[in-house]
């Protein structure tokens, strides 16, 4: 059965444009349902209007506290019903109450290979800590910062003359197909979690 996308995004939406597509193009079996969005000016919201899809903004600033903030968020996305939530670019960390709301059905992608280098600016992390490969991890979302079962990653390799930005572009080729091949797969009922584990991703030919 089709399942329903719920798109979580901050910023720009690539990673949310490649699932969109895939959904449009049969390589996902499911359909994007609605964005919500943390920042008015987000470019991913340009995207959801091309979609014709509904988008909710909720700025953190717009509330009292945290808890508000967070209450409005699991509000919205139960309002949607969906069947997965994908965090594509999505800058904050997901309330407790959201994750146990929609246990392993938020998916996240982060620009490391976890447990490496949380948090923002990954690629200068990796480059500052002189490692000579990155890349770029999915994973079920948990309560802490980047952590969760880890579903697939893909390396890269890291060169001595990289920047952060050159480190990033590299890594971002292979973030949108790593993450709809995944999505592909939750919307197969491929993936199963057992603990920190997760089974089910198809090796690559």
């Amino acid at each position: 059965m089709s399942k329903k996308i719920l798109i979580f995004a901050s910023g720009r939406g690539s990673n949310a444009e490649a699932i969109h597509e895939a959904t449009v193009n049969g390589t996902i079996d499911g359909t994007v349902i609605g964005v919500i969005c943390d920042h008015a000016d987000a470019q991913v919201l340009e995207r959801a209007k091309r979609w014709n899809v509904l988008a909710t903004v909720l700025e953190r600033k717009d509330f009292a506290d945290k808890a508000d903030f967070n209450a409005a968020i699991l509000s919205a996305a139960k309002s949607y019903a969906p069947d997965l939530i994908c965090l594509a670019g999505y800058m904050r960390i997901c309330g407790e109450e959201l994750v146990n709301a929609f246990p392993n059905r938020i998916i996240n992608i982060h620009p490391a290979l976890l447990p490496s280098f949380r948090g923002l600016h990954a690629q200068r992390q990796a480059i500052e800590a002189g490692v000579k490969v990155a890349g770029c991890t999915v994973h079920f979302v948990g309560t802490g910062l980047d952590d969760g079962p880890i579903i697939t990653q893909v390396a890269v390799p890291v060169y001595d003359d990289d920047t952060e930005d050159t480190l990033a572009d590299r890594i971002l080729e292979q973030e949108h197909p790593a993450y709809v091949r995944t999505v592909a797969a939750y919307c197969r009922d491929e993936l199963h979690v057992e603990g920190h584990h997760v089974t089910g991703m198809h090796r690559e030919k």
